[in-house]
């Protein structure tokens, strides 16, 4: 209890000669008894200050000197640019496994409905006068590919080729307007003909000639064939329809369909340069919707 008495008493009388100190300080201004105290301490800091510089520049040297030495620089640049070049290879992978995989499918769809073609891939869009709606392929008559084949996709029908160079062809696709195809109605006789309609290949426009058959949204087409299979062989699906116009007393029906191939993202296609022994009919048709 002494001690801590005493202890007390000692802080107290410490703060009270500290108090007194800082107030004489203060009014006494430049003639303040205390101005050597300050100066010895503004002078014992500022060495400590100086000298923790001293100690800290040539670390801080050191490290700066690292970063910007050409060396160090040069492998930056290296780590960099083969960074980038990992990453242009992943991607490039990933497109050749799914271009792998839309191959597979596509060769799946010929073989169902017994058509011998040649695969190539879509490398440009092409808006040449006449055709506002086409692609180019990376394959021509070197391949075997000649005007007025059928051009496919593993989902159906995507146009013919209207000009065959050595190495490239050009395709006009079935939602252009210059196009026509006959078609038919899945399960039965009815045909008709699907015009592009332009709105970048998202529908097409079928009209049955039989103005009294029955036709429904929901309804499948499929391609109905050319002579000899030019330009167009039968049974690839077309699309399925999404509205029916009404038309009284016309001696057409007229319908609107979605193109089963995507035609705004098409890749890897296959031109059809011999056409089935038959016709497949229905046979290439995908499953419907929720059939099991």
């Amino acid at each position: 209890m002494r001690d801590t008495h005493r202890a007390r008493l000692i802080l107290g009388t410490l703060l009270a000669i500290a108090l007194i100190a800082l107030t004489v300080d203060r009014r006494a201004g430049d003639g303040s008894p205390f101005v050597p105290v300050r100066a010895a301490g503004a002078w014992l800091f500022g060495s400590v200050e100086g000298a923790a510089g001293v100690v800290s520049r040539p670390v801080t040297g050191f490290v700066q000197a690292v970063v910007t030495a050409p060396g160090v620089q040069d492998e930056i640049k290296r780590l960099r640019a083969e960074n980038a070049r990992l990453r242009t290879g992943l991607i490039a992978s990933r497109l050749d496994a799914d271009r792998s995989a839309e191959l597979k499918r596509m060769l799946g769809t010929a073989g169902r409905g017994g058509y011998t073609v040649v695969t190539g891939n879509v490398i440009a869009r092409r808006g040449n006068p006449g055709f506002e709606e086409a692609v180019q392929l990376d394959i021509g008559t070197d391949d075997g590919v000649r005007p007025e084949m059928t051009v496919m996709n593993a989902d159906g029908l995507v146009g013919r080729v209207v000009q065959a160079g050595a190495r490239t062809s050009t395709v006009l696709l079935i939602s252009d307007r210059a196009s026509a195809t006959g078609a038919r109605l899945e399960g039965g006789q009815e045909i008709g003909v699907v015009n592009g309609v332009g709105e970048n290949g998202r529908l097409v426009q079928f009209k049955l000639l039989d103005a009294t058959a029955p036709m429904a949204p929901g309804g499948r087409i499929v391609s109905f064939g050319s002579q000899h299979g030019r330009p167009y062989v039968p049974g690839l699906p077309v699309g399925v329809i999404e509205r029916v116009e009404a038309t009284p007393g016309e001696l057409t029906r007229v319908a609107f369909a979605r193109p089963y191939a995507d035609l705004t993202a098409l890749d890897v296609v296959g031109v059809v340069v011999r056409g089935p022994g038959r016709d497949p009919r229905d046979a290439v048709l995908p499953p419907k919707e929720g059939a099991r």
